[in-house]
């Protein structure tokens, strides 16, 4: 599933951090481990990728990452809320210096009128308190392809961290 330009962008991204001395925690609902996945598939990327945690159920995201189910009760598992208490739970919990989260509905079931398919948020944050957060609308381009685009924004988000 992972492509050329994912392959080659997460490539540039382990340099980077390889450079930078930084490394990388991932915390994964909707890509169910494709960001994680993309940086390991690079050679090197031991020495920049702590770890990655799927959390496709909520109280995944509750018992690895911390995740408040207050927060998950009242702005759901598909929010700007749960995106960045996923990141902040797997920057503490992991040690690491870079981590991105990412929440969303692939579908092609499970969407609504207020979240539809498609919608994603992701946050990352660094341990130096720099803090992103973005809500993707890529509507209904298919599951493979809301993932595939996930990836490319959270690898985005994290070569944008490097650069703070």
């Amino acid at each position: 599933m992972i492509n050329a330009d994912i392959e080659e962008r997460a490539r540039l991204l382990i340099e980077r951090c390889t450079r930078a001395g930084k490394t990388i925690a991932t915390a994964e609902s909707c890509t169910g481990g494709l960001i994680i996945g993309a940086l390991t598939d690079i050679a090197g990327s031991s020495a920049v990728v702590d770890r990655g945690y799927v959390t496709y159920s909520n109280q995944a995201k509750i018992d690895m990452l911390g995740v408040s189910a207050e927060t998950l009760a009242t702005a759901g598992a598909v929010s700007r809320e749960t995106a960045l208490q996923m990141s902040a739970g797997a920057l503490w919990r992991s040690g690491a210096d870079l981590a991105v989260a990412v929440t969303g509905i692939a579908g092609p079931s499970g969407g609504s009128a207020e979240k539809p398919v498609g919608l994603v948020h992701l946050a990352a944050r660094d341990r130096w308190g720099h803090l992103h957060h973005i809500e993707s609308r890529y509507g209904d381009i298919g599951r493979d392809g809301i993932r595939i685009a996930t990836v490319q924004t959270a690898l985005g988000m994290l070569e944008g961290l490097i650069q703070s």
